[in-house]
């Protein structure tokens, strides 16, 4: 069921619409995690670092399928949002056309160069073959990871964020039991965890595009919206690949940090893997918050309603940092025993690292959730260029700690990654938004208040 947020308190809105987003992303990472926490459990150590150092290189190209997805779909969005539902038919199209394309170009080059890169990150000898391996069969399937992210956010720019939960709860029991059995009982250890995801993926991609075709007509494209025109693809191009390279960007500098972790070894490469799975748990809500607000933000600059962006991102960043403080907190107390979820309690040296990770990031978890907030606001309203700076503010900053701080502090200047990144990131990110809403709220009707009634302007619900 499709839902315009152009309309009612901004507030309700995000609320409703984040919690199932909220819910999707957290089992997003189970699902991500599920790999980590068989192997770890089921394994070793060295196969728990295999899976981790893969996942970092894994980051730059799933990454970018996210990335440029979400930039496809912010232009659905707006378009749905201002009631031109032929225009959301040809953005589906457009988006497709464009998906089949990009996953053909990342296959192709991404599986040659696995191996190679793994040796350039100095990867230990010990974990070298069972994350080519796991690299490997995840790249052979981008196209799932492609279209499985371009149909889900096509459903939340329509305002539906429930259906892609449902989806992804079952993509995700699928994984956790093909992920045992297939180490466990098959033999094909961290291979196997590989062809869990891939096949859980495909689950979840058949059952979006099957939902899509038979509940809502608006998705059904037409044969004419078929032949995009130079201009159908020009907007998606716009958006979409300066978001998918933004995701790159910062891909890359997790990378560097990841080969100056290969230098520390194995014991510091699982701790960080293991630090990294609980981490993301602990940011997801603030994600889910900014991902609201791309959606949010995209509808009711369709529908034309710039002071009712602007009193959304108030709302939004209060309530995403209150719980980023809260839920900081509760991570560094509780640090040691959730990683001794992913290792023996005999493991001391990889506990006591992780802790270290966690502190240093979950105590500035705020700045995050403002990133997340103004990021995607800037999306949802069009902005490509700024974002993208700030992706390579972050990669400046990754690069900064791989090469100075790892070096001479260690685990713990690693770990600092993070922090860095987020305030160089911010910098260009809050200037701009300062500067574009000053100007779109001179370009837009001033006595036009946020929940002012225009009904004929907003599409209703199909």
């Amino acid at each position: 069921m499709t839902k315009s947020l152009t309309r009612g308190s901004p507030a309700k809105l995000i609320i409703l619409f984040t919690i199932p987003l909220l819910i999707g992303n957290l089992f997003q990472q189970f699902y991500n995690m599920a790999d980590a926490l068989i192997v770890g459990r089921t394994m070793d150590v060295n196969a728990l670092a295999a899976v981790g150092c893969a996942g970092t290189v894994m980051s730059f190209i799933v990454g970018f399928t996210q990335g440029i997805t979400s930039g496809f779909s912010i232009i659905t969005a707006q378009r749905f949002g201002s009631g031109d539902l032929d225009g959301v038919r040809k953005s589906i199209a457009a988006s497709v056309v464009l998906g089949v394309f990009s996953s053909a170009v990342l296959t192709a080059v991404s599986l040659p160069l696995t191996a190679p890169i793994l040796r350039l990150l100095n990867t230990p000898e010990e974990i070298l073959d069972d994350a080519n391996a796991y690299l490997s069969i995840i790249f052979a399937g981008t196209v799932v990871t492609m279209f499985f992210n371009l149909f889900s956010n096509i459903l939340r720019a329509l305002g539906d964020s429930r259906t892609p939960l449902i989806f992804l709860a079952i993509a995700c029991v699928i994984n956790v039991v093909l992920d045992y059995v297939l180490i466990r009982y098959a033999g094909m250890g961290v291979a196997g965890a590989a062809v869990a995801t891939v096949i859980a993926q495909i689950v979840a991609t058949v059952c979006c595009l099957v939902f899509m075709l038979i509940k809502l007509p608006i998705t059904r494209v037409k044969g004419a919206d078929w032949r995009a025109s130079l201009g159908d693809l020009a907007p998606h191009c716009r958006i979409g690949f300066p978001m998918g390279f933004q995701s790159s960007i910062i891909s890359i500098g997790q990378i560097a940090i990841q080969a100056a972790l290969n230098s520390l070894g194995a014991t510091s490469v699982a701790a960080y893997t293991a630090a990294q799975k609980i981490d993301t748990f602990g940011t997801m809500p603030m994600m889910s918050f900014g991902i609201t607000m791309a959606t949010f933000a995209a509808q009711n600059y369709g529908a034309g309603k710039v002071d009712r962006i602007r009193k959304g991102v108030r709302q939004c960043l209060t309530m995403s940092i209150a719980f980023s403080v809260a839920v900081g907190v509760i991570i560094i107390i509780f640090g040691e025993a959730l990683t001794r979820i992913f290792v023996g309690p005999e493991e001391t040296e990889v506990i006591r690292l992780s802790h270290i990770y966690l502190i240093i990031n979950c105590s500035l978890y705020f700045l995050l959730a403002i990133l997340f907030i103004i990021r995607y606001t800037l999306q949802g309203l069009g902005k490509s260029f700024v974002p993208t700076l700030a992706g390579v503010m972050e990669l400046c900053m990754r690069i900064f700690t791989a090469l100075i701080l790892a070096h001479y502090l260690g685990f713990a200047g690693a770990s600092a990654s993070n922090p860095l990144a987020w305030v160089g990131a911010l910098i260009p990110l809050c200037t701009s938004y300062l500067f574009t809403m000053r100007r779109l709220l001179t370009e837009h009707d001033p006595g036009r208040g946020p929940d002012d009634t225009h009904p004929e302007e907003a599409p209703s619900a199909v």
